[in-house]
């Protein structure tokens, strides 16, 4: 059930089949969902927060989210996964980015593929990193430094 079939400036919704905009669809402005799927230029409250495409804005959810290309403040709870470019601050529980990250990555463990700033959590893992890993388990894959080490 349906609503509306374009871009809107608010959506609600129990789940991405029962809401007032479809699934993937843009909303540019407030998002409440108990679980969303939408791409959301804004404020984005819920409890399940999927955004495919590309979002920008502010992402509070309880419970988690997954996202492909993000700008700006992503909470996601427990789990925040993400597949494509995360530019800002990623906090969760565990912060699982499959793609590059450039900003602030918080949370009990972390992982990036490519990151460019700060991971800060327990347990930091990234494979390629520009920047600074602060925590108890911090692991670069591809770092020269102990790349020219081995070779010595």
């Amino acid at each position: 059930m349906h609503l509306a079939r374009a871009e809107s400036a608010f959506q609600v919704s129990l789940t991405p089949e029962i809401a007032l905009v479809e699934p993937g669809l843009p909303v540019h402005g407030l998002a409440l969902n108990i679980w969303g799927d939408n791409q959301v230029r804004g404020l984005n409250l819920g409890f399940v927060n999927q955004q495919s495409g590309d979002s920008v804005g502010f992402t509070w959810s309880l419970l988690g989210g997954t996202v492909e290309n993000y700008r700006g403040i992503l909470f996601g709870g427990l789990f925040t996964p993400s597949t494509g470019e995360v530019i800002g601050w990623q906090a969760a529980a565990i912060n699982l980015n499959e793609g590059s990250m450039k900003g602030l990555q918080t949370g009990l463990s972390n992982y990036s593929q490519d990151l460019s700033g700060l991971q800060l959590g327990i347990v930091n893992y990234v494979n390629e990193m520009h920047g600074v890993q602060i925590g108890l388990v911090n692991i670069i894959e591809e770092n020269p430094w102990f790349d020219d080490s081995r070779r010595s």
